[in-house]
């Protein structure tokens, strides 16, 4: 989270989290599916609602595969604690049945051949129902119905854990799978444009983010849990204006009071080469700033 400038790229933030056992790491995740069936699309089911009737369209659904499965990746190695699965509620709740959920690092048979941590019995319609997965290691997490050819649909899959001791502080760029926003749009430089991973800094290349010319004009990344901070590095406009930049300040916390530009301030960007990057070093950050 920071504070004033027109950011214009947003490249990279390695670091270490610091999260309760009992946060839904699933959430910033990026998941997939076997297949899809209508708009059903494999992120509803980490989309935070438990809403369980298929009207409510937070339930994720495939075709009706042979050995059909959805698949969330952590972006890192974690020990599973639990995985929490809500079941539809309006029809077929029978379809969970014999499930499995695996866990592990490998993407062989789409992580299907991954370690078990439980088979699904069953899940009353319209519940959901938390499975101990007791530390199992892994960056993907997999909801498979092994032997079968099944509709899968998802109501609501949440996962806690913590990083695996195994990551330690990490140079995984975290940015990318947060939410932004900022002061005001300028054309169409939407504040995504400043996490999709690309230094591209010349504007006709369609990776800058911008504001308009506002007052104290800001942009703010939610990583959507509370991170360890290691570093934050931002990538500067090249064909134009890379001193307004200048004097712009990186402010990191939990509060969104001005919006979020009231937190405590990581560094001062005295001024950003056009079009290189630029380190700013957090040496300690601690979550009870």
């Amino acid at each position: 989270m920071i504070s004033p400038a027109v950011l214009l790229v947003w490249s990279a933030l390695p670091v270490q989290i610091s999260s309760s056992l009992d946060t839904n790491i699933a959430k910033g995740g990026k998941v997939t599916q076997s297949s899809l069936y209508g708009d059903a699309v494999p992120q509803r089911a980490i989309d935070g609602n438990r809403a369980s009737n298929w009207g409510e369209g937070s339930c994720s659904h495939t075709q009706n595969d042979l050995n059909p499965w959805w698949r969330l990746d952590l972006l890192q190695t974690f020990k599973i604690k639990t995985v929490t699965i809500t079941n539809r509620k309006d029809c077929c709740p029978e379809r969970l049945n014999g499930a499995e959920i695996r866990i592990g690092n490998s993407l062989n048979d789409n992580g299907n051949a991954n370690p078990r941590c439980a088979v699904i019995s069953s899940i009353e319609a319209g519940t959901s129902k938390s499975f101990d997965c007791n530390g199992m290691e892994g960056q993907y997490v997999n909801i498979v119905i092994p032997g079968t050819q099944e509709y899968l649909t998802l109501c609501e899959v949440e996962v806690t854990g913590q990083p695996s001791s195994n990551t330690g502080p990490t140079d995984t760029n975290i940015a990318k799978g947060g939410k932004v926003t900022q002061s005001s749009l300028f054309g169409d430089a939407v504040p995504q444009r400043a996490i999709d991973g690309n230094r591209a800094s010349n504007w006709g290349e369609g990776s800058c983010s911008h504001t308009q010319n506002d007052l104290n004009p800001w942009w703010r990344l939610d990583l959507l849990q509370t991170f360890k901070i290691k570093t934050v590095t931002i990538t500067n406009r090249k064909d134009c204006c890379p001193e307004r930049l200048s004097g712009a300040e990186i402010r990191i916390g939990n509060s969104l009071n001005d919006n979020g530009n009231a937190n405590p301030r990581c560094g001062v960007i005295s001024s950003i080469e056009a079009g290189p990057r630029n380190h700013l070093i957090v040496m300690e950050w601690r979550d009870n700033m």
